[in-house]
């Protein structure tokens, strides 16, 4: 099977980043504990969970453009460019506590939400 090059870089990447997302997740779980506090735990924690659902969605974006002529780079480069402004930015927040991480992180918030209206608006527009 011939796998279309749109398709098999959005799975390289979400799959890229599901594989990275379960490593800073162990080592949040595992590694931070005892190091920061309750609160940065959460914003760690957080950055890890939006990680794990772009890069779902990554593959599902994949998974879509194997079966449609849509070519979604917008929301490709969307979803990674959101998991490394957004989570990153939420990692070395709860790490380092450098307030010009935290004020990052929305600008991440916002490629998510560009990705998901322009895939969005592609299926509407057919």
């Amino acid at each position: 099977m011939t796998i279309n090059q749109n398709a098999r870089t959005s799975l390289l990447a979400g799959t890229g980043l599901l594989f990275l997302g379960v490593v800073i997740g162990a080592f949040g779980a595992h590694g931070l504990k005892s190091i920061v506090t309750p609160e940065k735990l959460i914003t760690f924690e957080t950055g890890v969970r939006y990680h794990f659902y772009h890069a779902f969605g990554l593959v599902l974006l994949g998974l879509y453009q194997l079966h449609s002529t849509a070519r979604l780079k917008v929301s490709h480069y969307a979803f990674v460019a959101g998991v490394f402004l957004f989570s990153f930015n939420c990692y070395f927040y709860a790490i380092s506590e450098i307030k010009i991480f935290a004020i990052i992180v929305p600008l991440g918030g916002l490629m998510f939400i560009l990705g998901w209206a322009n895939w969005f608006w592609r299926i509407l527009k057919g």
